[in-house]
C-alpha cells in the first residue's frame, strides 16, 4: 500500500480533515482511497471517536472490512467492523465501521447526535445510490444543527465536482493525481442488429490469444453473463483452452462465497475470466485482472410513478462509468480496456449517471423522511431533490398500508413498520402476520426472506414452491435466507420460532403488503389486471398462469404493454377477504347496456379497482339512471356527447388558452381529464336523462361553462374572444383550432387603416388574416399585416385594380379609411 498515489496527499489532505467540517476528495481507481485513506486516518488519531465509511456495494463493504482487517492482522469485528443487512460484525474494539445499505441512515434515525462517532466517509459517492444520498441529506442537518464537531468526508474517483461544490460550499476539496498504472484503450464499433453475446465471446477469445493476464468483462446483467459463461465455455475448448482459463461469474444475486471465488487470485497456472455486471466498476481489486472488455451497457431499474411498477431497461453507461471500468485494468499493472463501442459514442454519452434518486420508487425515502420529522423534501440539502411526483406516489402507498396519515406523519402503525428496519411493504406482511401467531409469523418471515433477495435462475414464480424448497433446504442459499428470517422472527418477538410453512396464511400476509398487486385474471391465458388498475401477465405454459386470483410481488414493465409478473402466489377471495376485510367495499354499480339498450344493476364486490364478485340486482334505482348513463359515456369518449357549434368553439378555445395562456389556471379540458371528471360537471346537466337519446337535449355549453367558473369564463372571453371587431364596424368569427394561431377572414378593404395584425390572448398571439377580394376568394393569409401593406400588397393591387374596378385599391392602404362598399358608394 505505500506505493499507492493516495499518499502524495495524505499530508494535505489530514491537515484539510483537521481543519475543516467537511472534505471533497476526488481519487482515480486504484489510487487507495477506500483502503490506504481510511486506515492512514484511523491510525494518525486525529479523529475523536469511531470512524464509519458508507460503501453502496455489499461485496465492495465486505472485502474492504477484510482488507483493511488483514493490514492490522486482525479479524473483521476486531478493529475494523461490519454492518450490513442480515450481517453484523463490530465489538467493543471497533473503531471504523464499514457499513452499506440503509446501515447508516438507520444509525443517524436510531441516534441523531452519533453519539461516539467522529468521521462519516461517503465512499464511490458517484454512484448517487438513494441511501447515500439520504445519508448525505441527514448528516448535513446533523452537522449544522447538533454536532459541528462531525466531520464528513465525500469521495469518489469521478465526482460532479461543481454539483458537489454547489451543495458543500465550504468543504476543503483535494485531488489525487494519477492511477497506479497506464491502461492502454481501444474501441471496437458494433453495429446494430449484432448479436451482442458473440461479439463479446469472440473479443474475449482474441484478447485472451493476444494478450496475457486475466480478464474482467463488463455485461448488462446476470442472463447475459450466463448466455456469455456457455457460448465462451465451447470457444475455450475448440481453442484448446478449457484447462488453462477460469470462468468466473460475478452478479449481486451470487452468494458470498461464489462472489469470493469470482474476485480470488487465480488457481497457480490458470487465467481467470471474470463475467460481472456494474458491480465491479468500483472499490474492487480482482486479484490478477491487466484486461477489461467493457460492452458499454448496464442495466437499471426505471420507476414509474404513474403505474407503480419498475421497468428494467439496458441502457449506455456514462463517461464516467466507462473510466472506472477502463481503470480495472490498472490496479496492479498495465493495462488493456477493450470498448466494444465507438469513441464517438463515449463522447455522446452524459458525464454521469442518472442518480438513483431520480429513477427509484422513493417509498422508503418517504418513510424515512416522516421518521425524521420532515414534512418538505426542501427542508433537506440535496444533489438532486426527491421528484414530487414520485414522492406523492410513495406517500399514497404508505398511506394504503396504514403507515402515514394525510399530514405525511407516520401513524402508529407507520412507527412500528420503521422499527422493524424492513422495506415498507415487507414490513407491513411482518407487522400484520405477527398479530396472528406464530405460524403466520413464520410464514411471513421466510417470505420476507425471499422477496429482499429473490433467487435467480428460478423458472417457477410460485411463491408457495420456493417456500417449500426454502423449508426443505432444497433452495440455494437456504442457509442465508433461513438467517434472515430468525432475524425477522426475533426482532418480532418470536425468535426461535420453528420456520415452517403455514399455506394458509402465505397469501393474505402477502396481500397485505401488496394490496395493490391482487392480480384477478382475465382470461385464463395468462393475463391479469392488478388491484392498481394495470395490466400483468403469466406466459401461458408457466405455473399460475390458469389461477383465477393471485397476489403478485415482483412485476416489471415491459415494452409490449402489460408488465411481466415473475414472482406470486395463488389467493382466494374469501380468505383474503376474512384476513384483510379493510381492503375489500360492496357497492351497487349501476350501468347502460349497449346491446341491450337498458339501465342495468348489480351489486359488486370490489378489491381496488378489480370487480371480484357481481351479482344482479332485480330493480335499478331509475333515479340513477343519470350514473349509469354517465358510465357508458365515459366508456365510449365525448364523441357521443351533442356537440354544438358553440360548444365545441367553446372547448377549443378552452384548450388553447391552457397553451397560450398557463397563468389563467384553466381547470383541465383534455379529454381524458373532462372524462375523468365528468362525474363533477357533466353529471348534474343529466338529470332525469334516461336513455341515450335523451343526451341529444344535454345542454352542453352550459356544462362547459360550469366546468369553466364564471369568473374564468369572462377571463376566457376577454382573452380569446368568439369574433372580431373590423375597422368598418363589422364583427367577424374567429376560428380556432389546436395548435395553430386563430384565423380571421376579413374583406381586404375593410383592414384598410390598420397599421399591425389584430393581436389576442392578452397581446401575445397574433390572429392570422386571411384578406379576402370582393368576391371573397382568399387573396393573402398573414399574421404581419404591416409587411404586407409594405411588401406584396403592391402585387396584389396590380392584380385586383383591373379586376375590381369599382373597389378602392389605394397606394397607402396602412392610412386609407376602411370600407364595406365600392368606389360610387363611398
Amino acid at each position: 500500500m505505500s506505493q499507492l498515489p493516495i499518499q502524495d496527499v495524505m499530508t494535505p489532505l489530514l491537515a484539510a480533515l483537521d481543519a475543516h467540517a467537511q472534505l471533497i476528495l476526488k481519487a482515480p481507481p486504484g489510487a487507495g482511497k477506500s483502503t490506504y485513506l481510511p486506515l492512514s486516518i484511523l491510525q494518525e488519531g486525529s479523529i475523536d471517536g469511531k470512524i464509519v465509511m458508507l460503501e453502496p456495494r455489499r461485496l465492495a463493504a465486505r472485502n474492504i472490512a477484510q482488507y483493511l482487517a488483514a493490514q492490522l492482522g486482525e479479524k473483521v469485528g476486531e478493529t475494523i467492523g461490519l454492518r450490513m443487512r442480515g450481517e453484523s460484525k463490530t465489538s467493543a474494539k471497533t473503531r471504523l465501521e464499514v457499513v452499506t445499505e440503509g446501515v447508516m441512515t438507520r444509525m443517524l434515525q436510531q441516534d441523531p447526535e452519533l453519539s461516539g462517532i467522529g468521521l462519516l466517509i461517503f465512499d464511490e459517492f458517484h454512484e448517487r445510490s438513494l441511501h447515500a444520498d439520504t445519508a448525505l441529506a441527514l448528516a448535513l442537518e446533523v452537522q449544522e444543527a447538533l454536532r459541528d464537531d462531525l466531520k464528513i468526508l465525500v469521495m469518489s474517483a469521478t465526482l460532479d465536482d461543481a454539483a458537489l461544490t454547489a451543495l458543500l460550499p465550504d468543504a476543503a476539496y483535494i485531488a489525487s493525481e494519477g492511477r497506479c498504472f497506464p491502461v492502454a484503450h481501444r474501441y471496437q464499433r458494433v453495429a446494430e442488429g449484432v448479436d451482442m453475446i458473440e461479439t463479446v465471446t469472440k473479443a474475449i477469445r482474441s484478447l485472451l490469444a493476444s494478450e496475457s493476464g486475466s480478464m474482467l468483462v463488463f455485461l448488462p446483467g446476470a442472463g447475459e453473463i450466463r448466455r456469455v459463461a456457455e457460448r465462451l465455455s465451447d470457444g475455450l475448448a475448440q481453442d484448446g483452452l478449457a484447462r488453462d482459463v477460469l470462468i468466473s461469474p460475478l452478479y449481486g444475486q451470487l452468494s458470498a462465497q461464489q462472489q469470493q471465488q469470482a474476485i480470488a487470485p487465480a488457481p497457480a497456472g490458470q487465467r481467470k475470466v471474470v463475467l460481472a455486471t456494474n458491480i465491479a466498476e468500483t472499490s474492487l481489486t480482482i486479484e490478477g485482472i491487466r484486461l477489461v472488455v467493457d460492452c458499454g451497457l448496464e442495466r437499471i431499474a426505471q420507476w414509474d410513478a404513474k403505474t407503480g411498477i419498475s421497468r428494467l431497461e439496458s441502457v449506455r453507461i456514462a463517461r464516467s462509468s466507462a473510466e472506472q471500468r477502463a481503470g480495472r485494468a490498472g490496479r496492479l499493472e498495465p493495462g488493456i480496456c477493450l470498448r466494444l463501442y465507438s469513441e464517438e459514442q463515449l463522447a455522446r454519452q452524459p458525464a454521469t449517471p442518472q442518480p438513483e434518486m431520480l429513477r427509484a420508487d422513493l417509498t422508503t425515502l418517504a418513510m424515512e423522511l416522516a421518521q425524521w420529522g420532515c414534512a418538505e423534501v426542501t427542508d433537506l440539502r440535496w444533489l438532486d431533490v426527491p421528484p414530487a411526483v414520485a414522492m406523492t406516489q410513495s406517500r399514497a402507498l404508505l398511506q394504503a398500508l396504514g403507515a402515514m396519515d394525510s399530514r405525511y406523519q407516520l401513524t402508529e402503525q407507520g412507527v412500528a413498520l420503521h422499527a422493524l428496519g424492513a422495506d415498507p411493504r415487507h414490513a407491513t406482511m411482518l407487522l400484520m402476520a405477527q398479530r396472528h401467531g406464530k405460524a403466520a409469523m413464520a410464514t411471513a418471515a421466510m417470505l420476507v426472506a425471499l422477496l429482499e433477495e429473490p433467487p435467480r435462475g428460478m423458472q417457477n414464480p410460485d411463491l408457495h414452491f420456493q417456500l417449500n424448497l426454502l423449508e426443505s433446504g432444497k433452495l440455494p442459499r437456504s442457509a442465508g435466507y433461513v438467517q434472515r428470517a430468525n432475524q425477522h422472527l426475533h426482532k418480532l418477538g418470536a425468535g426461535g420460532t420453528a420456520l415452517r410453512v403455514a399455506s394458509e396464511w402465505i397469501a393474505p400476509v402477502m396481500a397485505a403488503g401488496f394490496p395493490d398487486r391482487i392480480a384477478l385474471s382475465r382470461g385464463r391465458d395468462g393475463r391479469y389486471q392488478l388491484a392498481n388498475g394495470q395490466g400483468a401477465s403469466l406466459l401461458p405454459d408457466e405455473p399460475l398462469a390458469d389461477a383465477d386470483l393471485l397476489v403478485v410481488a415482483d412485476v416489471v414493465k415491459t415494452r409490449q404493454g402489460d408488465s411481466r409478473i415473475f414472482t406470486a402466489v395463488t389467493a382466494d377471495v374469501g380468505s383474503l377477504q376474512q384476513a384483510l376485510p379493510a381492503l375489500f367495499c360492496e357497492r351497487e354499480w349501476l350501468d347502460w347496456d349497449d346491446k341491450k339498450g337498458r339501465l342495468t344493476a348489480e351489486k359488486q364486490l370490489c378489491c381496488g379497482k378489480l370487480v371480484l364478485e357481481r351479482s344482479p340486482m332485480a330493480e335499478p334505482d331509475p333515479a340513477k339512471a343519470s350514473e349509469a348513463l354517465l358510465n357508458a359515456i365515459v366508456r365510449k369518449g365525448l364523441n357521443v356527447l351533442p356537440w354544438t357549434p358553440a360548444a365545441e368553439n367553446l372547448l377549443v378555445r378552452a384548450r388553447c388558452a391552457a397553451e397560450w395562456l398557463p397563468d389563467m389556471a384553466l381547470p383541465a379540458m383534455d379529454e381524458a381529464s373532462l372524462l375523468a371528471d365528468a362525474d363533477s360537471w357533466l353529471l348534474p346537466y343529466m338529470t332525469g336523462m334516461k336513455t341515450l337519446k335523451a343526451i341529444e337535449k344535454l345542454d352542453l355549453f352550459a356544462a362547459l361553462e360550469a366546468r369553466l367558473g364564471w369568473e374564468t369564463k369572462q377571463a376566457l372571453d376577454a382573452a380569446l374572444p368568439t369574433h372580431y371587431d373590423v375597422p368598418t364596424g363589422s364583427r367577424y368569427a374567429i376560428r380556432y383550432q389546436e395548435g395553430q394561431h386563430p384565423v380571421l377572414a376579413v374583406k381586404l378593404q375593410e383592414m384598410f387603416g390598420e397599421k399591425s395584425s389584430p393581436m389576442i390572448a392578452n397581446g401575445r398571439v397574433a390572429v392570422v388574416l386571411e384578406l379576402l377580394s370582393p368576391a371573397q376568394r382568399p387573396l393573402q393569409i398573414t399574421r404581419d399585416l404591416a409587411t404586407f401593406w409594405q411588401g406584396s400588397y403592391r402585387d396584389v393591387q396590380k392584380e385586383m385594380k383591373g379586376r375590381y374596378p369599382k373597389h378602392p385599391w389605394p397606394d397607402d392602404p396602412a392610412n386609407h379609411a376602411p370600407t364595406r362598399k365600392t368606389k360610387k358608394y363611398m
